[in-house]
């Protein structure tokens, strides 16, 4: 395994409170909605509906065509680019592109830092998350049941309190020693929880490669779920995607594919207490086998676990936490030693 020595995280986070200062300066913004498939309603009753409590009823007719498996994607171009490629920032189960936005406790997130250091980032709602939207009809456009999570389910699955350290009462809540979360704004995290399905991996990877398509080449930064689509999507498209950055990434690429990955230089960075979890171990696991196919392949894997480079105490929403910057300027320095970003 290539390892990743405390001097460099350390110089990579040095200049990290002066920049989050910098303001931002942009030639350009904007939004577009990408991929989808058309999805046919029949044989439904037409309704009246009033849209507001004393208003005029309308006739609502639910048959007809809709669009399903789309995505939102909002872009940010700095008039300053130094990164060499567009920064696809692709997020998790269960949340949206919010979680690189501004942290729970009003911090800047990851979207602002990378701005500021002069990439041009798209930031996505997946597919059935957030301003990409889904269809609430009488026929399913997918199936199985949309799942939402819970606070308490957040606070300890991701390694904030770990298991059976829920309560209620603040007060009685426990804290992971030195986890670096804002855990006093766990319900600010919460109010960012959106439903998802477990049965939406293809349209998501569809749409994910279309984005891919109109947009790169580029850098992948990836995290939990959507490293299975970041290593996908690199193996689909060698020739578009020039690194996947992957953090916590909670499944990875195709096993009999890791060839297709010999040219793309990829990093996969995890946080603190996964030893001591009843998943992550695994998780963990699964990932250092992938890591290890692709370099017997012929390919560069750089594997991260921030506490052995002195970087202690992060969750696994690692782009939330206290110290996210540093992680940040660490991702940065590694592509920048790639020829993707000039300093």
């Amino acid at each position: 395994m290539k390892k990743w020595t405390v001097a460099a995280a350390l110089a990579a986070s040095a200049w990290v409170g002066s920049l989050s200062a910098e303001p931002i300066v942009l030639s350009d913004m904007g939004s577009f909605h990408i991929g989808g498939e058309k999805f046919v309603i029949s044989g439904e009753p037409v309704r009246e509906v009033r849209f507001t409590p004393t208003g005029v009823p309308a006739k609502i007719d639910p048959n007809g065509t809709y669009v399903v498996g789309q995505m939102y994607v909002q872009y940010f171009i700095p008039e300053n680019r130094k990164g060499a490629v567009p920064l696809l920032l692709w997020h998790g189960g269960g949340l949206t592109g919010v979680t690189y936005e501004t942290t729970p406790d009003g911090r800047p997130g990851w979207l602002n830092d990378f701005l500021r250091r002069g990439w041009a980032v798209y930031n996505s709602d997946a597919v059935e998350r957030g301003r990409s939207g889904w269809p609430a009809t009488s026929k399913p456009a997918w199936p199985g049941e949309p799942v939402l999570v819970t606070a308490a389910n957040a606070y300890e699955r991701f390694r904030i309190g770990g298991a059976g350290s829920w309560s209620d009462d603040p007060a009685q809540r426990k804290l992971l020693p030195g986890n670096q979360f804002p855990a006093d704004h766990i319900w600010e995290f919460a109010r960012q929880f959106v439903p998802r399905w477990t049965t939406t991996d293809e349209p998501t990877l569809k749409a994910y490669l279309q984005l891919v398509d109109k947009v790169c080449p580029c850098v992948l930064l990836v995290h939990s779920q959507a490293g299975k689509f970041g290593f996908q999507a690199a193996q689909q498209r060698p020739d578009k995607i020039r690194a996947v950055v992957a953090v916590e990434p909670a499944e990875v690429g195709d096993m009999d594919k890791v060839a297709a990955l010999k040219g793309v230089p990829s990093l996969m960075v995890y946080g603190d207490y996964i030893e001591q979890d009843s998943r992550w171990p695994t998780i963990r696991a699964k990932g250092a086998a992938f890591a290890e196919a692709v370099r017997k392949a012929g390919g560069s894997v750089d594997e991260v676990d921030l506490p052995k480079v002195g970087i202690k105490g992060n969750s696994h929403m690692v782009m939330m936490d206290k110290n996210n910057l540093e992680v940040s300027a660490l991702i940065n320095d590694w592509l920048a030693k790639r020829g993707l970003y000039r300093p």
